[in-house]
This record gives structure tokens, C-alpha cells and sequence, in this order.
């Protein structure tokens, strides 16, 4: 291999993300075997991916494919493609449950990517699947109608009375990720159960308005017709400049969402693109994508979305719930929501 190939070929490895880890003559191998299989498939639940499979083939020279799947047939889809044998995807990305129940079916390949080796250890359940960052939650506010000063200063403030009427959010009785956040908050936030159920009492009291999701959260108080959402700061990137804010700020309370996941697949029909798209995924370039251009909170060190003050705050996975809890948990808030 010439001098002006080598520097290619190292050129297209580190946009991978593979030439900080490797050894040179590796790198060029691996990314050679990659371009030879000609293109790399994705599986995923998590939206705004054209952009990053768009700059994957242009840094790199392989092709990437893109099929977005809901979480709720996930499963499903992969399995019975798999043991038909006719499994496209060489990559998957979901919620963690999601993976972790393709991995218990054998479903999913061991891979630790270089890319990811500066990620915190929290991102590494396992020898095959990589956690890349959180879907994080938290409550905006219409920075129009309330003055930072005013603002909730933390979690418990959403219960005031002066937020009556006031506040959206996804329907606790049904949207899993709120009853997740929920129960995330009376483990990780409140001191005690007692507190933690007053909360929600109270919280139920201000007679919030129920939506099907996060998504049309933004809309009430964007428009005026609420003041405050429980919902996901990412939106104030996808909203501007919808004047929108976020809390808590200043008191240490965190923000917490549950983590997104990603793995190969054990059958991958393009193995070494597969590898090569993953860490390309999982370098700095491809999560600077997701920060800044979908506000994405992301776990590659120093890389934020463009939201103030959110690298001051600490974010944390909360754990995922069972099918069983969230039935559960749902009819609970169901009764204290709703009554």
C-alpha cells in the first residue's frame, strides 16, 4: 500500500472511528473488508438518522440503509426475519429492553467498539450491547408567559397550586416512558415514598392536560395555552425559537430518561460494514450530529446539545420497567390522575 493509499485509508478509518483504537494496518483491514461488503443495514426506533447514514457514505465509501421500526414491533420484526433467514439488518437500535431480549433469543453479536472506549462505564451492560446516551425528561416552560424567577426551581414545584390548569403532559395512564419517569423520580429524586406520593398527588391535583406522547407536549405552550410540559428538553432545539426553557436548574436534582442502545446483529449479512457503521455511529462526529442538530443527550465525553446550562446538569438512566409495572404502575396513576 502506497503512502498517499495508507493516508486514505486512515482518513476514512478515524471518520469510522476506528483509527484512534487500532493499529494501522487493522484499521485499513477492517475498513476494506467494510467497503468490499458494499453497504451496512440499520434497524431503529430513534428518528433524525438521514443525516449521519447520509455522511457515513460519504466519509467512509459504504452505503448505509435505514429502516425505522416503533419499539412496540421491534422484536417482532427482527425475530421473524431471523428465523426465516432473511434478517436485512446488520445493526439494531432500540431501547435497551428491546436488546436485551433480542440477545436472551441469540440474536445479537459481542462487539465492543473503539470508538466507544472513552464512553462512561455505564454504557457497557455487556460484552454485545453499547449504551450511546438517554432519552432524557424534564419539564419546559413559555419563557413569554413565565419569568425565570417564577420558573419551578425544582421537581416538587410542579405540584404548587399555582400551576392549576397549567400543565401538559403524556397521559401517565398509558405512556410508558412517563411512568417510567415517574417511578425513576420516587427512586432516584424523593427521600421518601411518603414524599414521592404527595408529589404525585399533588402533581394530579393541578389537573394537567393528557396527550398520547412527548411529541405534541411542545404545542400547548408554545401556543399559551399552558405554561409548563413534562416532556424533553431536546425540543427546544427542534422548536426554535420557540420560546421555550428548561428545569430544574441550580439545585443538583437531576434529569433522568431511560438509555438508548444499540448492537450488531448475530446473523448481519454485511458484518464488517455493520462494525464499521457502528463505530462511525458512536464517534464524536456522528453524536455532535445528534446533540446539535436533534438535541439529542448523548454519552461521548464533552459532546452536548445546544441547550443552555444542560452540561452543568447531571443526567441519569433510569431503569426500564417491566411489562408487568407499567400495567401496574399505569392503572395506579390512572386512579390518582383521573380518579
Amino acid at each position: 500500500m502506497s503512502n498517499i493509499q495508507r493516508r486514505t485509508v486512515l482518513q476514512l478509518a478515524g471518520a469510522a472511528g476506528l483509527a484512534a483504537a487500532l493499529p494501522h494496518s487493522q484499521a485499513a483491514d477492517d475498513l476494506a473488508a467494510a467497503r468490499a461488503e458494499g453497504k451496512a443495514v440499520f434497524y431503529a426506533n430513534i428518528t433524525a438518522v438521514k443525516p449521519i447514514v447520509e455522511a457515513f457514505g460519504k466519509d467512509t465509501g459504504i452505503q448505509g440503509e435505514y429502516t425505522r421500526i416503533s419499539s412496540s414491533k421491534f422484536v417482532s420484526t427482527v425475530a421473524t426475519e431471523s428465523r426465516a433467514g432473511k434478517l436485512l439488518a446488520d445493526v439494531v437500535q432500540g431501547p435497551l429492553p428491546v436488546l436485551e431480549l433480542l440477545k436472551a433469543n441469540g440474536m445479537l453479536a459481542p462487539y465492543r467498539s473503539p470508538a466507544a472506549a472513552d464512553y462512561p462505564e455505564w454504557t457497557r451492560p455487556d460484552d454485545t450491547i453499547q449504551l450511546f446516551g438517554i432519552e432524557y425528561v424534564s419539564y419546559l416552560y413559555n419563557t413569554k408567559q413565565v419569568q425565570a424567577p417564577d420558573a419551578p426551581k425544582k421537581y416538587e414545584d410542579l405540584a404548587d397550586a399555582k400551576w392549576k390548569g397549567r400543565i401538559v403532559m403524556a397521559d401517565p395512564a398509558t405512556h410508558g416512558s412517563t411512568i417510567s419517569w415517574l417511578l425513576g423520580l420516587k427512586e432516584k429524586v424523593f427521600a421518601s415514598e411518603a414524599d414521592w406520593t404527595n408529589f404525585v398527588k399533588a402533581l394530579a391535583a393541578n389537573q394537567p392536560m393528557f396527550v398520547a406522547s412527548f411529541g405534541p407536549t411542545p404545542a400547548p405552550i408554545e401556543s399559551g395555552e399552558k405554561s409548563i410540559a413534562i416532556s424533553m428538553p431536546k425540543y427546544i432545539v427542534t422548536k426554535a425559537p420557540a420560546p421555550l426553557a428548561w428545569g430544574p436548574r441550580g439545585g443538583g436534582q437531576p434529569l433522568l430518561g431511560t438509555p438508548r442502545a444499540m448492537a450488531l446483529t448475530a446473523k448481519a449479512p454485511h458484518p464488517a460494514a455493520g462494525r464499521a457503521f457502528m463505530d462511525y455511529w458512536l464517534s464524536k462526529k456522528a453524536a455532535g450530529m445528534l446533540a446539535k442538530e436533534v438535541g439529542e443527550y448523548v454519552a461521548a465525553p464533552g459532546v452536548y446539545p445546544p441547550i443552555d446550562g444542560i452540561d452543568q446538569v447531571k443526567v441519569q438512566a433510569i431503569r426500564e420497567l417491566s411489562d408487568a409495572e407499567i400495567e401496574k404502575w399505569g392503572a395506579e396513576f390512572k386512579r390518582i390522575f383521573k380518579g
